[in-house]
C-alpha cells in the first residue's frame, strides 16, 4: 500500500488481483486517505467473484441516475407521467448528491423538505419509492435501515377525500359553464357524471367517445381494471359532450379519432393533435366563483358516493369506476349521514306498516300518529 500527495490532495494505489488501482481519496489528510485506500481494498475484495469496479456507479449523481431509470421505465410501462413528476420533485432537492452520499438520513431530510412545500405525506411516499428503485442495491439497504427506523413511509390521515354535496355540486357546475374555458364545463361533467380520472380526461380521443350509442372507452389509465373500461354517458353528459362536440368541430373543422377532446392550448386550445396539460387553473377559478373547498379528485369521490347511495351494486360501481377490490370501493364511498339516517329511519316505519297489515282494526292505533320527518329541536341542558 501506498499514498501520496498531488497539490493538496492525498492519493492511494495498491495492486490487486494483477492491477493497479491508483484513485483519489479526495480528502487532504492522510488519515482519511489511508482508511479510503483500506476500504476500497476490502470492497474488491468482497466482489472478487466477476471482479467489476464499481467506482463509477458509486460517485454518479442522483440526476443521471434518474434520467437512465426513467428510459428503462418508459419501456415497461404505458404511462411514464407520475413517475416523472416523482422522480422531478426527488432531483429538484437532492438530484447532485452523488451514490455514496446518499444516507438515511438524505430521505428523511427529503421527506421534511417536501412536507414543508405542503405535499400530501401519500405522494411523499410514492416520491421516496421511486427515489429507492433508482438506487438500486443501495435503495434496498436504505429501505431496511429505515424500516426498522419506522421512518420508511409518512403517516397518512384516515381522510383522503370528500364528496360533494348536492349544493356543491350545483354550485361548481354554475361556475365552470360560466367560466371562459370552454374545456372545464364538460370535463367536470365528465369527472361527476362518469367518474373518471384528471388524466382519463385529459386523455380521452374522439375515436373513445361514440355520442350515437351514447358510450365512451377510456384508454390509458392508472389501473389495468380502469384501462379499456366502457361507460354509458347518461342524459345530462350525453347533452353536454354533444355541445362540446359542436364547438369542438366548429372551431376546428371536424373531430378526427386521433383527436383529442380537450384540445393542447394555453390560454385557449389551438392544437387537437396533443391532449391539454392541465386543468388545474380552471379548476381554482370554479372552485373560488363556487365558494367550494376541495380537489378535482374529489368529483370522482362524488360519483363513487352518489352510486351507492342509489342502490347500485359493487360490480356495477368497479365496472364504472375501473376499481379492482372491495378495499378501494370502501375506501371512495363517503356515505353521506342523510343516506344513513333514511335508511335506519326506513326499520323506525317498516314495523308499524307491517304490524298494521296483520292485526285487524289495529290500523287507527299504529298509524294514529305518523312518524315524524323531520327530527325534534334538541334542548341543551347547560
Amino acid at each position: 500500500m501506498a499514498v501520496f500527495k498531488r497539490g493538496d490532495i492525498w492519493h492511494y494505489e495498491f495492486v490487486f488481483a494483477g492491477r493497479r488501482i491508483r484513485e483519489s481519496s479526495k480528502s487532504a489528510s492522510k488519515t482519511v486517505a489511508k482508511l479510503a485506500e483500506s476500504n476500497r481494498r476490502r470492497e474488491m475484495e468482497k466482489g472478487f467473484n466477476g471482479v467489476e469496479d464499481r467506482r463509477e456507479d458509486r460517485v454518479r449523481t442522483l440526476q443521471s441516475m434518474a434520467t437512465d431509470y426513467l428510459e428503462g421505465y418508459a419501456l415497461r410501462h404505458k404511462s411514464i407521467t407520475f413517475a416523472r413528476y416523482a422522480l422531478g420533485n426527488v432531483t429538484r432537492h437532492i438530484g447532485e448528491l452523488m451514490l455514496v452520499d446518499l444516507t438515511e438520513k438524505t430521505v428523511t431530510d427529503y421527506q421534511t423538505a417536501r412536507l414543508k412545500e405542503k405535499a400530501a405525506p401519500k405522494t411523499i411516499n410514492e416520491e421516496v419509492g421511486f427515489l429507492l428503485r433508482v438506487l438500486g442495491e443501495t435503495g434496498e439497504l436504505l429501505r431496511a435501515r429505515l424500516r426498522r427506523q419506522r421512518a420508511l413511509k409518512l403517516a397518512m390521515g384516515a381522510k383522503v377525500g370528500k364528496a360533494y354535496s348536492p349544493d356543491e355540486k350545483t354550485a361548481l357546475l354554475d361556475a365552470a359553464r360560466a367560466a371562459r374555458s370552454p374545456v372545464i364545463y364538460p370535463a367536470l361533467m365528465l369527472a361527476l357524471n362518469a367518474g373518471m380520472r384528471d388524466a382519463e380526461i385529459r386523455g380521452l380521443q374522439w375515436g373513445r367517445m361514440d355520442l350515437e350509442k351514447a358510450i365512451l372507452t377510456v384508454g390509458e389509465s392508472k389501473t389495468e381494471a380502469g384501462e379499456g373500461r366502457t361507460i354509458p354517458l347518461n342524459s345530462v353528459l350525453l347533452e353536454s359532450m354533444i355541445a362540446h362536440a359542436k364547438w369542438f368541430t366548429g372551431k376546428f373543422g371536424t373531430a378526427k379519432p386521433e383527436w383529442y377532446v380537450f384540445p393542447f392550448g394555453k390560454p385557449r386550445p389551438c392544437d387537437p393533435s396533443k391532449p391539454m396539460v392541465s386543468l388545474k387553473t380552471a379548476w381554482k377559478n370554479v372552485k373560488a366563483k363556487a365558494s367550494v373547498e376541495g380537489r378535482w379528485h374529489d368529483n370522482r369521490h362524488t360519483l363513487i358516493t352518489d352510486l351507492a347511495e342509489s342502490g347500485a351494486g359493487d360490480e356495477t360501481i368497479r365496472d364504472i369506476a375501473g376499481h379492482v377490490s372491495k378495499q378501494m370501493l370502501k375506501h371512495y364511498s363517503h356515505i353521506r349521514m342523510t343516506a344513513k339516517r333514511n335508511a335506519l329511519e326506513s326499520i323506525v316505519r317498516k314495523p308499524s306498516t307491517d304490524l298494521a297489515a296483520q292485526e285487524p282494526g289495529a290500523a287507527s292505533t299504529h298509524n294514529s300518529k305518523p312518524v315524524p320527518t323531520k327530527l325534534p329541536t334538541v334542548v341543551s341542558l347547560n
